[in-house]
């Protein structure tokens, strides 16, 4: 009996052994980073500029998978499914772990509890854009002229719970209209519309506006923050511009499946430090007008902080508007 339990006490170190070793190896083979929008938005832009960076300092392939739908939630709950060995990670944002629990009430997932957080990677300020004919030449006028016109004013948003989304309900709230809601597969698609002039206006995240409003494509009316971004210091704040009540931003952060081993997320999150601090990633982030976290604001810990708080502050708001719609 003894030396049974012997060798079964010596054959489940050899196995915890190998385990230790293969978690030790990681990464042997590529990693996919699930982008739960179509390619050229501003989520998938984050993930290829910082996914460059992390294939250097891991030695393997880092590859985009964008998997569209449901606001990103299609996205989200598959990678959420994945095996978690670290060799399928994804690029959450404030609508798939902040917004959708509201909008989404049979959702597969739980923002909260389903994921390991890896690490917050840029913080991206919403502008409110519209097409480059829209009457109207600043947000006052902006306001004024989507209440005399409800309905007859196309937004352009990335699905139901996405960033655009959210933030326009936001918007509307604020300022109690509503008009038609055009939804699309991500945000790079509404804008190619937007600067087609076939869709009134968005709101949208920075990284993805700076090289068409530069270019005079679109035309940014305001952005959601207590100070002007130095990507395009032309453009007021919200504040400035007679709108101080709608205070936003974005951000994209990557997430592990629930499990995660320590030491595979320490890895990963070691790897986005790098990435972060690296001058070339930080100079094209900065220049899309991303806001890069600090070490301590990008820690694992305080981004399950962050979206804990951010369930908690789009709850209410996307109810109530949600109530308000039916009506």
């Amino acid at each position: 009996m003894k030396n049974i339990t012997k060798s079964a006490a010596v054959a489940a170190a050899v196995i915890f052994a190998g385990a230790a070793s293969a978690n030790a190896a990681y990464p042997e083979r590529q990693i996919t980073v699930v982008v739960p929008f179509a390619a050229g938005g501003p989520t998938d832009i984050v993930a290829r500029i910082s996914g460059e960076h992390l294939a250097r300092t891991l030695g393997q392939p880092v590859i985009v998978e964008n998997v569209a739908g449901a606001g990103g939630t299609t996205g989200i709950t598959r990678a959420s499914q994945a095996r978690p060995d670290g060799y399928t990670i994804m690029m959450g944002h404030m609508g798939t772990h902040g917004a959708a629990p509201a909008l989404y009430p049979n959702m597969k997932y739980d923002p909260t509890k389903d994921f390991t957080p890896i690490g917050l990677v840029a913080g991206t300020p919403i502008l409110v854009v519209v097409k480059k004919a829209f009457p109207a030449k600043d947000l006052k006028e902006f306001v004024a002229y989507v209440k005399a016109n409800g309905m007859k004013i196309n937004e352009a948003h990335a699905g139901v719970g996405s960033v655009s989304y959210t933030t326009c309900t936001l918007l509307h709230s604020l300022i109690g209209t509503k008009t038609a809601r055009v939804t699309y597969r991500g945000t790079a698609p509404a804008l190619n519309d937007l600067v087609g002039g076939q869709v009134d206006y968005g709101c949208d995240q920075i990284v993805n506006l700076v090289s068409q409003v530069k270019a005079g494509n679109i035309r940014a009316l305001g952005s959601a923050t207590a100070e002007r971004s130095p990507a395009l210091p032309e453009v007021p704040t919200t504040k400035e511009a007679g709108l101080p009540d709608f205070q936003v931003s974005a951000w994209n952060a990557l997430f592990g499946p629930k499990g995660l081993p320590k030491d595979v997320t320490d890895k990963l999150v070691g790897a986005l430090d790098k990435a972060l601090d690296d001058e070339g990633t930080r100079k094209r982030l900065l220049e899309l007008g991303s806001v890069i976290p600090d070490k301590k604001g990008r820690s694992p810990a305080a981004l399950q902080a962050l979206v804990e708080s951010e369930v908690k502050r789009w709850g209410p708001v996307l109810k109530a508007a949600l109530a308000a719609d039916k009506k």
